[in-house]
């Protein structure tokens, strides 16, 4: 990793960015082409945290995303520790509730498995966004990450419940799920892979994925859900992905 440690103390500093932009208080919802019911309407969204995060770690994107004019729903995670085989199924399950296609946005581990979600449910995703997600390799983090990772597995291992184990990285669990992190992805679905290179917990090159867009900003993993940047390129992607709909 080329980023010390101490870089993701700049959480706070985006964080204090993004609550001085007028974009995030009063964030655009410009007309789409069409029918005057058109303008009322936005693309539900769904949000999954990253590793050792639950839910409530994206509360400022979910409020901005309320703002909009999105109906939100979040992943039911309270602290992302779960096999992904098993969480990609329960997810999958979490999409059918929606009655039309779902933007899905994770930041670092949830955004594989929003990855996996839109290759594995082409027809219920309009659109992903990843935010910090080494889809192309997910242990190629910070040592100290790694030694966390492979801890949470060994607890796995000796049977604690509800966590991933050291069978998960190779075993038939999750076999679907990596095999759908390499998977194409619709073409009319746009696809989104958020990365910095000042990202002190994940190698920035893991985040390439080649079947979406790459938007580099210069920040923090940890603060990219609070990046006003990443806003603003999501805002580009809710965009381009209701323009999508509206004309299908």
């Amino acid at each position: 990793m080329s980023a010390p440690l101490g870089y993701e103390l700049r959480f706070w500093t985006e964080f204090g960015r993004l609550l001085t932009d007028t974009r995030f208080w009063m964030p655009a919802r410009p007309a789409l082409a069409g029918p005057s019911e058109r303008n009322d309407r936005r693309q539900p969204v769904l949000l999954i945290p990253g590793f050792l995060a639950g839910d409530a770690s994206l509360t400022v994107l979910a409020t901005w995303l309320r703002r909009r004019g999105h109906a939100v729903r979040h992943s039911g995670i309270r602290l992302n520790v779960g096999c992904a085989g098993r969480e990609l199924d329960r997810l999958g399950t979490l999409l059918e509730a929606f009655e039309e296609p779902v933007v899905v946005i994770g930041q670092s581990r949830g955004g594989t498995l929003a990855r996996a979600l839109a290759a594995r449910h082409p027809d219920q995703v309009a659109a992903v966004m990843t935010l910090g997600s080494p889809v192309l390799d997910q242990l190629a983090v910070s040592p100290s990450v790694l030694r966390t990772v492979r801890s949470v597995a060994w607890l796995g291992d000796i049977g604690l419940r509800g966590l991933f184990t050291t069978e998960c990285r190779e075993g038939v669990c999750c076999s679907e799920f990596r095999t759908l992190l390499n998977a194409p992805l619709r073409d009319d679905a746009p696809a989104v892979a958020v990365y910095s290179r000042t990202d002190a917990i994940v190698d920035w090159r893991a985040c390439l994925d080649p079947a979406a867009e790459w938007i580099e900003v210069d920040g923090s993993h940890c603060g990219m859900a609070v990046n006003a940047v990443v806003y603003r390129e999501l805002e580009r992607l809710l965009e381009r992905s209701e323009e999508i709909m509206w004309n299908r």
